[in-house]
């Protein structure tokens, strides 16, 4: 106990920004990642962000854990600062399944605590379900292994197709609309979401972190005209899960949520009210459901 009460220490958070270099199949990437905490913590967490959103997105649940784990939050090929792929037709889960073991063995630790939103959620799921994983306690945030064909369809209906913005300003406007299901944030909230989604390019006008080209193999797979049954895959989880559904999701329907706690790993179930898709973990009240399962290990 010794060992560790000197992890509980109440210690400032001092982000790192790092990478590691991935494979694909034609070439090397680098994936970036922010690190939060004392890089000699053995306790480590990993959370991972959404399909066009990025590490930052974990910014507040990162620094108010940062006291009890090093925490490492990546962002995924072809969001953020990570490189963009020369194939858009390789963005998918067997891309981002590899990157995420090869970033386990840069951390050089025999077991994770994973937080994953949405795509994160699936990645999570993915590793969590084989035989060996390192994944210990996964929390899964507004995802499941059904994933309604509506819900798909929206999403297709925006993904690579974000405009450039004159300013900043206009920029917020649009994540404000498209980002609505986050729920009743605050202006700082949305003024800090909007500054970690865009880039500045050379003409002076602003983009989003993210390569458009991500929306292209997304639109185009079957899966855009049918649900997603990942059945199998939950199923094969044995580890203490949680599951985080805002009560307005589309992509994450009640029902399937409640299914959840009946099989595979009968996970702990939380719904948030007046949040739909997804849940963001930017106040004390949100981070809470996380820390007390998190912890309770």
């Amino acid at each position: 106990m010794r060992f560790l009460s000197r992890w509980f220490s109440a210690r400032p958070a001092s982000p790192r920004l790092r990478d590691v270099l991935c494979a694909g199949s034609k070439g090397l990437h680098r994936m970036r990642y922010t690190e939060w905490g004392d890089p000699e913590n053995p306790r480590v967490l990993v959370c991972v962000h959404g399909l066009t959103r990025n590490s930052r997105d974990f910014d507040a649940l990162a620094a108010a854990l940062a006291t009890r784990y090093r925490v490492v939050c990546p962002d995924v090929v072809g969001r953020g600062r990570s490189d963009w792929l020369a194939d858009p037709a390789t963005y998918g889960f067997p891309q981002y399944v590899s990157d995420m073991m090869v970033l386990l063995a840069r951390l050089d630790v025999e077991s994770v605590h994973w937080v994953g939103t949405s795509m994160g959620g699936l990645i999570g799921m993915i590793i969590a379900s084989q035989a060996q994983s390192p994944i210990t306690r996964l929390v899964l945030n507004d995802v499941g292994p059904v994933i309604a064909a509506e819900s798909l369809q929206r999403i297709g209906e925006y993904v690579g197709k974000a405009p450039c913005f004159a300013d900043v300003a206009e920029a917020e406007r649009y994540i404000r609309a498209v980002s609505a299901p986050f729920g009743q944030l605050s202006d700082a909230q949305w003024r800090q979401l909007t500054e970690s989604s865009i880039r500045r390019n050379d003409d002076g006008s602003w983009s989003m972190v993210y390569d458009p080209a991500i929306g292209e193999p997304f639109r185009q797979a079957y899966l855009m005209h049918q649900s997603v049954d990942l059945w199998p895959i939950y199923e094969a989880i044995h580890c203490p899960t949680l599951v985080v559904r805002g009560a307005q999701s589309d992509l994450l329907t009640s029902e399937v949520h409640v299914e959840m706690g009946r099989r595979g790993p009968r996970t702990q179930l939380v719904e948030i009210p007046g949040v739909g898709h997804a849940p963001m973990f930017l106040d004390e009240a949100q981070i809470a459901i996380v820390r007390d399962f998190l912890l309770a290990a």
